[in-house]
């Protein structure tokens, strides 16, 4: 799925509220070019690969290291806001590091303020930055993923049988 696509697709479904309680999820690849968690860089494990998510009235951003943390950036979609005609900009309010535990992910939501902005996407590369506080210290995520045109990319992204 391009990248237009997806967060088109994502867009109508944070729009969704009510009873229909929307849920997405979407994968995007691309760089992670900065990751901290609670104060700690961890980007050169950081995987080239980041979630969007939208579920019920909330919307995240999940980064993930090869050893298995992850950290979440998540707020109200609803309060998502336009700073120029093409850039968004998502109050955060929580952040979710997870670490890998004998029993699996462990995830120990922080409250937290900040923000993830990114740009509607164009063909070129897109960044998605977060940055939060929190009282167990500075969270920051910097992705980077190249947007495809959507006729381009259809074809190869189209899914296999």
């Amino acid at each position: 799925m391009t990248l237009r696509i997806a967060l088109l697709a994502l867009g109508t479904a944070l729009a969704m509220t009510g009873h229909a309680q929307a849920q997405a999820t979407i994968v995007l690849d691309g760089t992670c070019e900065r990751l901290v968690i609670a104060g700690q860089d961890l980007t050169s494990a950081c995987k080239p690969n980041l979630t969007n998510g939208v579920a019920r009235n909330r919307a995240s951003f999940e980064f993930a290291t090869m050893d298995g943390r992850s950290l979440s950036f998540s707020g109200n979609g609803m309060q998502q806001e336009r700073t120029e005609e093409t850039d968004a900009l998502q109050p955060i309010n929580l952040v979710i590091p997870g670490e890998k535990g004998a029993e699996g992910i462990v995830r120990n939501p922080v409250v937290a303020v900040g923000a993830c902005s990114f740009k509607t996407p164009e063909p070129g590369k897109t960044a998605i930055v977060c940055e939060a506080n929190a009282a167990n210290g500075r969270f920051e995520g910097t992705f980077v993923t190249d947007a495809k045109d959507a006729a381009k990319g259809a074809a190869k992204d189209a899914p296999k049988n």
